[in-house]
């Protein structure tokens, strides 16, 4: 099975940036729209994810694959403010298995309710 076969289809059509990567940072699946965000850079499918960050990203990225982590934080980008959420999934085994990012547009002053 390929990995592109487990991702659901959903996924595709969502109205957020979805790339996935293997434990390997082989780039595995975009959905359309992280195809549409990263478009002048080609198909990106196959290629390794340290190519493309910063050495204080790349830190990141072996951290959150070593401890099946998650990171999230927001970025203003084109007049667009963000929220990027990335975490480790895991096989079938409970192994991980590489990394998901969510990149979504949201609001400039987003509300946040607190709900106890």
């Amino acid at each position: 099975m390929e990995y592109s076969d487990a991702i659901p289809q959903w996924a595709e059509s969502l109205n957020c940036a979805i790339t996935v990567c293997d434990e390997n940072c082989k780039i595995i699946f975009m959905n359309r729209k992280s195809r549409e965000t990263f478009c002048k850079h080609g198909d990106l499918i196959g290629n390794n994810l340290l190519e493309c960050h910063s050495p204080r990203s790349c830190e990141i990225i072996h951290r959150l694959l070593s401890d099946g982590g998650t990171n999230s934080y927001t970025i203003e980008k084109n007049g667009l403010f963000k929220m990027i959420y990335q975490t480790a999934w895991r096989k079938a085994d409970g192994s991980v298995g590489g990394l998901v990012e969510i990149s979504m547009v949201i609001p400039e002053n987003m509300p946040h309710y607190k709900r106890d």
